[in-house]
């Protein structure tokens, strides 16, 4: 029996251009196939959507991270979003493993957007019935919608990973007071201590570690965070355990691997013995590490799918053994 038996409407899994690899593995885990969408850009770099099979009446879920190139998959995001409320789809699901603009969420200064908000809006305006999401840079984010959001977390999936090793002498590290909540979980499912990296951003791409919170001297750091994007809080982070006479022997387990800019360079550091991601976005072979190890959520993503579609609970999800 597939995980897609209990029917609503007939369930139909469409993928835009920027994650296909995911949507084949979510749709092989629900035992159906991703059906054909039209997606091609003008010569202009307008973009074009065709559903080229009827969805009228069906239970629909678009996979499609905002992962860069950003403004790009967004928008073809809206468009097939667009394109399905005029095919008449009796559901639509916006599956947006990864969503960009998430650290765009409050106001810091004077005249500055909350373009994750705004963002939500256009999702909902386009079309969207429902969003289902995996680890916001921010929970508050939920608030932003009008619409229902599953907000499920890749955090057990992770930790279970990091069990089947020796955990001896290791410490979870919060590279930034925001993490703090993330780290509490990966102890708790873990058993381990947690730390604090106290962090002060001076610009968009640059931070200063300025102070520890918690014993690090002679201990195996686990570095967790939501996204390494351009990886500067990671070598922060990484400097200040250093010179607090961490052991060199620390790894690093994210999410979503945004890794741009120097992020490849500053993964390198001989420090790291392993780094753990998802393929909540794609990560091409040039990205790729040997002391890499990439986590598929396309379980993760099929099984709440599942239970969106069948009227049954996701926050089940949260309490499963990990």
């Amino acid at each position: 029996m597939s995980l897609a038996s209990t029917q609503r409407g007939d369930l139909a899994i469409f993928s835009g251009t920027a994650h296909p690899e995911l949507a084949r593995e979510i749709a092989k885990w629900l035992g159906v196939d991703v059906d054909p969408l039209r997606v091609f850009r003008f010569p202009d770099t307008e973009v074009y959507v065709r559903v080229d099979t009827s969805v009228r009446g069906k239970d629909v879920y678009i996979v499609q991270p905002t992962c860069p190139p950003v403004n790009e998959n967004l928008t073809e995001l809206l468009i097939i979003l667009d394109a399905m409320y005029r095919a008449s789809a009796g559901r639509i699901t916006a599956v947006i493993p990864y969503y960009g603009y998430a650290r765009q969420d409050k106001k810091t200064t004077g005249r500055e957007a909350i373009t994750a908000r705004m963002i939500a809006d256009m999702l909902s305006a386009a079309g969207a019935d429902r969003v289902l999401a995996v680890d916001l840079h921010s929970a508050q984010i939920q608030g932003f919608f009008d619409i229902p959001v599953d907000h499920l977390t890749a955090v057990r999936l992770l930790a279970s990973c990091l069990r089947t090793q020796n955990m001896d002498n290791a410490v979870i590290v919060a590279p930034d007071a925001g993490r703090v909540g993330m780290a509490y979980e990966y102890a708790s499912l873990l058993n381990l201590p947690v730390v604090v990296v106290h962090k002060r951003r001076i610009g968009a791409e640059q931070t200063i570690a300025t102070h520890i919170v918690g014993e690090v001297t002679g201990k195996r750091p686990i570095i967790i965070d939501d996204m390494i994007t351009t990886g500067g809080t990671v070598a922060r982070s990484i400097e200040a355990l250093l010179q607090n006479e961490a052991q060199p022997d620390i790894q690093v387990v994210v999410t979503h691997g945004v890794l741009v800019h120097h992020a490849l360079e500053y993964l390198s550091n001989p420090a790291i013995t392993r780094v753990m991601l998802t393929n909540t976005i794609p990560i091409p072979p040039e990205k790729r590490l040997p002391k890499m190890e990439i986590l598929s959520v396309g379980g993760l993503l099929a099984d709440a799918i599942a239970r969106i579609h069948g009227d049954r609970s996701v926050s089940e999800l949260f309490t499963q053994a990990a």
